[in-house]
C-alpha cells in the first residue's frame, strides 16, 4: 500500500478478552484493512488498538468497530483508572504513509458525522481536527469525565457536540474523534503503592504544569502488580522524546526516594525515536522489534501480499 492511514482507537475495557477480539475482528472485516497490535491494561480496564488501511477504507473500518463497542461495552458499569467519557473513548486518525494531516481531518470529520448520526452518539472533534479552538487538546474535551459530562451535555453550551445527539448514548457515551501527529504512549511504573507520589511526579514533568513541552502526564494506581505509574503521551516525540521523558520522572523519583520498577511502551514507536543506548531502553518490560512501527507494518504487509 502507497497510502496508509493509522487509526489508534481506545476502548473502556481492558478485562474480558472476549470483547477485545471482537473489536479486532471487525477492524479486519474491511478490505485492506490490518491491525498491527492490541493492548490491554486490566488495571486501567481500557485498550487500545492499532490498525492501518488506506483512506478509502479507513473510516468504514472505525465505523464499525465503535458500532461493536455499543453492543458490547456498557459505560454505565465501567469503572477503571483512566479517565474517559466513552465506549470507545478516543479514535484519532494518522498519517503514516502518502497521506497528509488535512487528509486526515477530512476522514476524522467524516467518521465523526457517521457516529453521530448512525450510532447516535455525541461526537467531540479535538486536535487537527477541532472545530473550536478550547477543543485542540483532549484533556479539555475529556475535562472530568463521563459522569460529569452526562449531567452538564444537555444544558451548557460550551459541552454540546459538534455531532451527533446532545445527550449520551445510554451505553456508549460520547466519543471523542480526532487527527493528530505520530504520538508515543510511554509509562514508568514506580515501586511504590501511594497514587499521590505517583501524580505528584506527573504534575512536575508535564506540560500545563510548567514540566517539558509536548509531554501530558497522569498518576494512577496499578492495583494488579502493587505499583503505581506516571502515565505520558509524547505528542511530539522530536521535541521532547523518551530520553528526556524517562530522565525527568527519574529525577523527581530520586528527589522522593522511590525505585523505578520498569518503563513500557504501550502501542508502537517510530524507529526514528527509539535510542538503544539511553537509559530507559534496558527498563522497557514489552519491548520487543515489532513494537517498531516500520517494522511491524512491514511485516503485516509481508503477511497479507
Amino acid at each position: 500500500m502507497n497510502h496508509i492511514v493509522e487509526c489508534v482507537p481506545n476502548f473502556s475495557e481492558g478485562r474480558r478478552i472476549e470483547t477485545i477480539k471482537h473489536l479486532t475482528a471487525a477492524v479486519e472485516s474491511v478490505n485492506e484493512t490490518f491491525v498491527l497490535g492490541t493492548h490491554v491494561d486490566a488495571d486501567h480496564n481500557r485498550s487500545v488498538i492499532t490498525f492501518v488501511s488506506p483512506p478509502g477504507n479507513i473510516v468504514e473500518a472505525a465505523v464499525r468497530t465503535v458500532a461493536t463497542a455499543v453492543n458490547l461495552i456498557d459505560l454505565g458499569t465501567h469503572t477503571g483508572e483512566h479517565p474517559r467519557i466513552g465506549a470507545t473513548d478516543v479514535l484519532p486518525f494518522v498519517p503514516v504513509r502518502g497521506v497528509s494531516m488535512d487528509q486526515c481531518v477530512v476522514l476524522a470529520h467524516e467518521a465523526g458525522e457517521r457516529i453521530g448520526s448512525e450510532l447516535q452518539i455525541p461526537v467531540y472533534f479535538y486536535e487537527r481536527a477541532a472545530l473550536r479552538p478550547d477543543r485542540a487538546r483532549l484533556e479539555k474535551v475529556r475535562q472530568r469525565g463521563f459522569e460529569d459530562l452526562r449531567e452538564r451535555i444537555g444544558i451548557e453550551p460550551e459541552r454540546a457536540p459538534d455531532a451527533g445527539p446532545r445527550r449520551l448514548h445510554k451505553t456508549a457515551g460520547a466519543i471523542a474523534v480526532g487527527a493528530r501527529p505520530f504520538l508515543i504512549a510511554f509509562n514508568v511504573n514506580l515501586r511504590s503503592n501511594d497514587v499521590s507520589i505517583a501524580r505528584r511526579i506527573a504534575r512536575a514533568v508535564r506540560e500545563r504544569d510548567g514540566g517539558l513541552p509536548f509531554l501530558k502526564a497522569l498518576g494512577f494506581e496499578l492495583q494488579s502488580r502493587g505499583l503505581v505509574q506516571v502515565s505520558m503521551n509524547l505528542i511530539d516525540y522530536e521535541r521532547t522524546g523518551l530520553t528526556e521523558a524517562f530522565a525527568a520522572v527519574q529525577q523527581q523519583a530520586e528527589f522522593l526516594n522511590v525505585d523505578i520498577e520498569g518503563a513500557e511502551i504501550v502501542g508502537f514507536v517510530p524507529e526514528a525515536a527509539l535510542d538503544r543506548n539511553a537509559p530507559y531502553f534496558p527498563r522497557l518490560e514489552n519491548f520487543s522489534e515489532q513494537t517498531i512501527l516500520e517494522n511491524c507494518l512491514r511485516a503485516r504487509l509481508t503477511e497479507k501480499a
